[in-house]
């Protein structure tokens, strides 16, 4: 996707991009998913993995401690749902192993990605009363 625009932002994070990574690729493994999956597992799937980076965009801006921190940490843990649904797809047998362990290990990327932008949060509240946006 060529960038139209000079907003960089969010789209800068690696947690943002590798959670672009991960929804995109849940995208077209539901794809293969039953038709009758689509109001459950896949819309349930689709969801959580896109409710990770919507939920850094939304947060990124706001420049308060309290609110970047509370969407970052629903963003980490719409990782690990992202991951349990991987596993329920595998345990039904609409995903082989090998599928299931490229999304497992994505998403703990994408969540050890957060947990390290929540440390950066931390650390910076701690030496000033600002939040800084980083500049990647």
């Amino acid at each position: 996707m060529e960038n139209k625009t000079s907003y960089r932002g969010f789209k800068e994070l690696e947690c943002w991009k590798k959670g672009r990574e991960l929804r995109i690729k849940i995208s077209g493994i539901t794809q293969s998913f039953p038709k009758e999956e689509t109001f459950y597992l896949t819309a349930q799937i689709k969801k959580s993995s896109r409710s990770i980076t919507a939920n850094i965009a939304e947060c990124y801006e706001r420049c308060t401690y309290n609110d970047m921190r509370h969407f970052f940490i629903q963003s980490r843990g719409s990782a690990t749902e992202t991951i349990d649904h991987i596993i329920t797809a595998f345990d039904e047998g609409y995903v082989n192993e090998e599928t299931c362990n490229e999304v497992e290990i994505l998403a703990e990327t994408v969540f050890k990605l957060i947990n390290g932008f929540i440390a950066y949060l931390d650390k910076s509240r701690l030496r000033t009363s600002k939040v800084p946006i980083p500049n990647p």
